[in-house]
């Protein structure tokens, strides 16, 4: 029995999304910008999929830029809105961003500009009140995610664009991981920026998708032949333009249903792993958090050790610590809410879509209470 739960890192392909993308892979096979019949068909799906998307967000087609994913989306978002505004050089990112965000605001740095990384809480929660003791008058942009996927917790963006508005400052949130449980209504959320990544929805990696308020001013990322109006040169990928859309479809149709029963699965998994493993605590916000999103840390035990023993054991899942094999360097986001640096090493990190069940999740808790109880004696 193999149990996956790293569906925060990436979703499997949904057959829908698959079935949708096809004919743009096989006969629709032309480029989109070429003037004869063969392009104009793959032109056809494009614009489809961009309506699409934009009824679905709520927005106008012209303000849609399709992407490689949520990296690049971000990336095209906190250089581009940077580079365009006239306010100033001072830009703000939350300390638990996305290294996407984070290394976007630093490569900033090297051009001149003010990064501040406003900090969190414990429960990983940026707060209106820290946001706005961080703003000034030069400020640019403030970017910050709409959930994390460390650790689960949802951001209050719309409390916090509007101190961002009450200043004048544009501001991008990074959706990737929120897209699969949240409704993305840039207007709800107040919002001038927003990027999603295809594959947490279940397309195939390499597709993405930038919102950008056309009253905003942006300068795009890649240049070149001016495809998507200038916004992103290069020729369109069209299979996944239309997996995206089909994809955001397909999760917006029982999204609010969804997310109730999955949130119940979250809350029976995590009852049960602090249960049966002493001294296991969850980390990020108990509540605001995404619904099939269960992080914990152990301390005691090596995160590391606990991820290979749980997938000797059929359980797939991966650490909430940005360390890579061989490193010592523990996860920013828990860092940033107050852990030691050797509590954020022993991190476990449970995400899972729509398809999981409560008999697979009830294996996951007895699984990692067995793995810890056997590692705990050797790390003693």
């Amino acid at each position: 029995m193999t149990v996956y739960l790293d569906e925060a890192a990436t979703s499997p392909v949904r057959r829908e999304v698959l079935e949708a993308m096809w004919p743009y892979l096989t006969g629709v096979f032309g480029n989109p910008a070429s003037h004869h019949e063969v392009g104009a068909a793959a032109r056809s799906g494009i614009d489809r999929a961009r309506q699409e998307v934009a009824g679905l967000l709520g927005v106008r087609p012209g303000e849609l830029t399709f992407t490689s994913g949520g990296t690049e989306g971000a990336n095209a978002a906190v250089k581009g809105l940077a580079l365009a505004a006239p306010r100033g050089r001072h830009v703000v990112v939350s300390a638990v961003e996305h290294p996407a965000v984070l290394e976007s605001a630093r490569w900033l740095g090297r051009l001149g500009f003010e990064v501040t990384e406003v900090g969190v809480d414990d429960r990983g929660t940026v707060t209106p009140e820290a946001l706005d003791a961080v703003l000034r008058d030069d400020t640019t942009l403030v970017s910050v995610q709409l959930a994390s996927n460390e650790v689960g917790t949802v951001q209050p963006v719309a409390g916090l664009a509007a101190v961002a508005a009450a200043h004048g400052v544009p501001f991008h949130t990074d959706a990737v991981q929120a897209a699969p449980w949240l409704p993305l209504d840039p207007a709800a959320l107040g919002v001038q920026a927003l990027s999603i990544s295809g594959h947490k929805l279940g397309t195939p990696k390499g597709s993405g998708l930038l919102w950008v308020d056309r009253r905003t001013p942006w300068e795009p990322l890649v240049h070149g032949g001016g495809q998507q109006d200038g916004r992103r040169s290069g020729t369109e990928d069209v299979a996944a333009a239309v997996g995206l859309a089909t994809a955001l479809r397909l999760a917006a149709t029982d999204r609010d249903a969804e997310s109730v029963r999955v949130a119940a699965l979250r809350d029976t998994l995590v009852a049960r792993v602090l249960d049966a493993v002493p001294g296991a605590a969850l980390t990020g916000h108990a509540t605001d958090r995404l619904p099939g999103h269960a992080s914990f840390v152990l301390p005691g035990v090596s995160g590391e050790a606990a991820l290979i023993g749980l997938e000797e054991r059929g359980v797939v899942c991966s650490s909430g610590s940005a360390c890579a094999a061989g490193s010592d360097e523990p996860s920013h986001v828990l860092t940033a809410m107050g852990l030691p640096r050797d509590v954020a090493q022993t991190a476990v990190r449970l995400t899972f879509g729509r398809g999981a069940t409560a008999d697979e999740l009830e294996h996951a808790a007895r699984t990692l209470a067995a793995v810890v109880a056997r590692l705990r004696p050797a790390a003693g």
